[in-house]
């Protein structure tokens, strides 16, 4: 039995460390889907008041699709992911589609998916399950580390206590190997 606490304890630990990569933007497939091409920019900017983060499609030509709806879900950078909210896509005389979201400091990456209405009223989701695309903002922040191209959302350093966690994990450890031993 101590010695299932003492993997489980192990595994705690190096759990923030088994978590995806944080600043690596992800993205579905459009095969199959109606959608021609997807453009967003590449780094969801919020250093500054009036920022915004965009979405412009193109659908297929021979593709019944009468409406889009974007799905966006934000995650700031405490680690908290706001519920997702839905969005009606402008339609453009060309048959494109696109939608905006207005951004903020403290954001750290924004998910979304889309659901497409057909003609004939039908509906599908790109992707089927889940989130397809995820954008890092300028300033993030994610399992302990810092990243992004700016750093104005960066707390000031003073104020931490330098090796806590290490000393914690060092802690953990010593105590584990102290509860093997003791069989």
């Amino acid at each position: 039995m101590r010695k299932l606490w003492a993997l489980l304890l192990v595994c705690a630990i190096s759990l923030p460390v088994s978590a995806s990569q944080g600043g690596v933007n992800e993205s579905t497939s459009l095969d199959g889907t109606g959608i021609k091409t997807l453009d967003y920019d590449g780094v969801m900017r919020t250093n500054n008041e009036s920022a915004d983060f965009g979405v412009i499609l193109q659908i297929e030509d021979d593709s019944n699709i009468s409406n889009i709806r974007w799905v966006t879900q934000v995650c700031i950078n405490t680690g908290v992911c706001y519920p997702p909210e839905e969005s009606q896509m402008d339609r453009g005389d060309d048959g494109s589609f696109g939608s905006y979201l207005d951004t903020e400091p403290g954001y750290s990456y924004i998910n979304w998916k889309f659901i497409i209405e057909m003609e004939d009223g039908s509906e599908s989701q790109v992707p089927d399950v889940g989130f397809g695309w995820k954008v890092w903002s300028d300033c993030w922040y994610e399992n302990g580390t810092w990243g992004g191209d700016s750093t104005k959302c960066q707390p000031d350093d003073s104020s931490s206590i330098p090796g806590f966690e290490a000393t914690l994990a060092i802690a953990s450890i010593f105590l584990a190997t102290l509860m093997i031993r003791r069989e």
